[in-house]
């Protein structure tokens, strides 16, 4: 549980660290485009009073300042009008009109905009009369609007780049974690084969020497079981097909060996439908999910009274089983972290059963399993839904 609030928390660090570097070139994007519109709007101002100067000109005026100024100007879009809101005369605007009265039209409606948002500058031609003036309007430069628009761009390429990231490692950690199963289960089945073996040579030995003992079926009984548990390593370890089986009788087996190591305290109720439900399940490994469940929940019951509630029922495309129980419940902030292996709140344990059970239900019959509901001292619900 502590390793998986640590992974939680270096999540959650990380997240923060990249809001902030987001917003801070968000931020120092921001500020070079409110300078280069400063820029822009100070070239304007020049501009304009070149143009102001070229109206006013005379025969002893030099040009040549005044037309390099309005000559260079090859990136600004700009709109002359005039003092009764015709167009005079259009730099670096690009539209497409059907005739030239389409163009102007388009090129005026433009400048009427450029004057609603406030981007222009007002020259007077006489400073006698109020009613000589023009308006030069302008927008944005290309470059401006490549700078406005590049953050969001190498944003969005980060983003990809990061989210292609996280799936390739996520990938990559889950064929690793698949591998280490693989190896584990394997290992343990291996090794779980030969004292299996001597036990069962030693049992047959005690048959011939203590005919009468009672207690020699139930050693025969555990030993059936261990190699159970050892035929179900063997099986996590590949992908076993799963056969046509009765689910009635897979619980029902399930329930009766877990009812025998149940304290009496705690009652197990069965909801059961009555005809037999017959699914493609692999019946060892299935069984082990229902106990590892019905575990869990006899766990969380502890040292009080409680009850586990088994049920299923068939719908016409589903089979839902639903296992409750009364025990402490589930903390909401841990319930998207009860499947991810290592993920525990005993004080002894590995935190793999729930993750294998979420494999063999997921992965070996195509189902899903899930905390339906959970609440701090009421009691817990796991939800197995399986292809009828």
């Amino acid at each position: 549980m502590q390793w998986t609030d640590r992974i939680r928390q270096t999540k959650i660090i990380l997240v923060v660290v990249a809001t902030i570097i987001v917003v801070a070139s968000l931020a120092v994007s921001r500020m070079l485009t409110r300078d280069l519109e400063v820029e822009e709007r100070h070239k304007m101002e020049i501009w304009a009073e070149a143009m102001r100067t070229l109206n006013l000109a005379d025969e002893n005026t030099d040009l040549n300042l005044v037309l390099r100024v309005i000559n260079d100007n090859n990136s600004i879009p700009v709109v002359v009008l005039d003092a009764k809101g015709h167009v005079q005369s259009a730099r670096n605007v690009n539209v497409h009109g059907q005739s030239d009265a389409d163009s102007v039209k388009k090129v005026h409606a433009m400048a009427q905009q450029l004057l609603a948002e406030g981007r222009f500058v007002r020259i007077s031609l006489n400073v006698a009369s109020k009613n000589e003036y023009i308006y030069v309007c302008y927008a944005d430069s290309l470059m401006l609007q490549r700078l406005a628009i590049y953050p969001y761009v190498q944003l969005g390429i980060g983003l990809i780049f990061v989210l292609v990231a996280l799936m390739a490692l996520r990938t990559s950690k889950r064929a690793e974690q698949n591998k280490v199963w693989v190896g584990l289960s394997k290992e343990t089945a291996h090794q779980l084969g030969t004292p299996i073996s001597s036990l069962m040579a030693w049992t047959e030995v005690l048959k011939e020497t203590h005919p009468d003992d009672d207690l020699i079926p139930e050693m025969e009984n555990d030993i059936k079981r261990l190699q159970l548990i050892a035929d179900r390593f063997s099986k996590i370890g590949s992908l076993p097909e799963p056969l046509p089986a009765s689910l009635n009788e897979v619980m029902a087996h399930a329930i009766d060996y877990i009812d025998k190591r149940t304290p009496k305290r705690i009652n197990l109720v069965t909801q059961f439908p009555s005809e037999d439900i017959i699914l493609n399940l692999n019946a060892s490994l299935f069984e082990w999910v229902i106990e590892n469940l019905c575990k869990n929940a006899v766990d969380a019951i502890g040292e009080q009274p409680g009850t586990i509630t088994l049920s299923m029922q068939k719908t016409a495309q589903k089979v839902i089983i639903e296992i409750s129980d009364t025990g402490k419940g589930i903390r909401k902030k841990d319930i998207g972290n009860v499947f991810r292996p290592g993920f525990t709140t005993k004080k002894r344990g590995w935190g793999l059963g729930l993750s294998l059970a979420k494999r063999i239900v997921e992965e070996y019959h195509q189902g899903k399993i899930m905390v339906k509901s959970s609440e701090v001292g009421i009691g817990t619900t796991f939800l197995i839904e399986l292809k009828a």
